[in-house]
């Protein structure tokens, strides 16, 4: 932690509620936390705060480009998630600052069979900043059931660009779709108000998946979120094309874009496999670095 560092938030530790007569479960702590306070300085973002805790590391951040934007590298050590587990990533980006996070490998999530895991995910962004967030596809295993919940507090200037990949993990008996559950739940708030909510919820054992309405017959989702105030009728109409040219050159992809109640978008895609929705979410992304900032298509270094 550098000098100028600020103090870090202390966040109030809300008991557990147990039904009369019985004992309150014990607070614990996280099995990995992560915490990023990122700001401007000079024409470069830096990280003026970084705490990790349990399974949860960072890499010491690289620059792909010249713009000045970090990207940060998150680790964990222990290989994937178990039932019970709890993850918290915590990452605040200044006013002006910009900073690119992703994962260093796929989200691996096992067996859950006492509780399913966790993972909160709190981003603030200050006025003018940039988070793009793009982390490795999320591996539901056989009986893995996950739960994530991301918010994130932005001022109305701010841009945030998060992706995410939904994959299927293989089974002993080669179906797919063996996982209990995997639920995203994304909330953007600006002065405290709500204003986008995004809720997926897949659970093969009750609903059917593969079907219409759900995956369509694809195994693989991806999605994307974009807020930014840049993002205007002419963006989504250049997104939409793009996803439609996909479409034809892509056997088995399917994908659509929609407005958002406040300058944004949200594309959606399903697929054959993880490779092709990562690629297309990538493309995307490139097609707003181009617009807005002119930088390259993000060109991941993790091995």
């Amino acid at each position: 932690m550098t000098a100028a560092a600020p103090a870090a938030v202390a966040r109030p530790v809300i008991p557990a509620v147990a039904p009369a007569g019985q004992a309150a479960p014990p607070v614990t702590a996280p099995t990995g936390r992560l915490e990023l306070v990122l700001t401007l300085r000079g024409d470069r973002t830096v990280a003026a705060h970084q705490f990790h805790a349990g399974a949860l590391r960072v890499l010491r951040p690289h620059h792909l480009d010249g713009s000045g934007q970090p990207c940060f590298v998150v680790v964990n050590p222990g290989g994937g998630y178990l039932g019970g587990d709890r993850y918290e990533l915590d990452v605040t980006v200044g006013a002006a600052g910009t900073a690119l996070v992703t994962t260093q490998s796929a989200t691996k999530v096992y067996r859950t069979p006492a509780a399913p895991a966790r993972q909160d995910v709190r981003f603030e962004l200050g006025p003018g900043a940039v988070l793009e967030y793009l982390p490795d596809q999320l591996i539901a295993y056989e009986d893995a059931d996950y739960v994530q919940s991301t918010t994130v507090s932005m001022d109305p200037s701010a841009c945030l660009v998060a992706g995410e990949v939904v994959t299927p993990g293989w089974a002993p008996d080669g179906t797919v779709f063996r996982y209990r559950g995997v639920v995203l739940r994304t909330e953007v708030l600006m002065g405290g108000r709500t204003v986008v909510l995004d809720n997926l919820r897949l659970r093969p054992g009750e609903d059917a998946v593969a079907e219409l309405g759900f995956l369509e017959g694809r195994t693989h989702l991806g999605s994307l979120l974009v807020v930014d105030p840049r993002a205007d009728r002419e963006l989504v109409e250049e997104v939409h094309d793009l996803l439609a040219a996909a479409e034809a050159r892509v056997p088995g992809l399917r994908c659509g874009v929609s407005e958002l109640p406040v300058p944004g978008l949200v594309v959606r895609a399903l697929g054959p496999g993880s490779a092709e929705l990562t690629d297309l979410l990538l493309d995307v992304s490139a097609l707003l670095r181009a617009r807005w900032t002119g930088q390259a298509r993000v060109a991941l270094r993790k091995y």
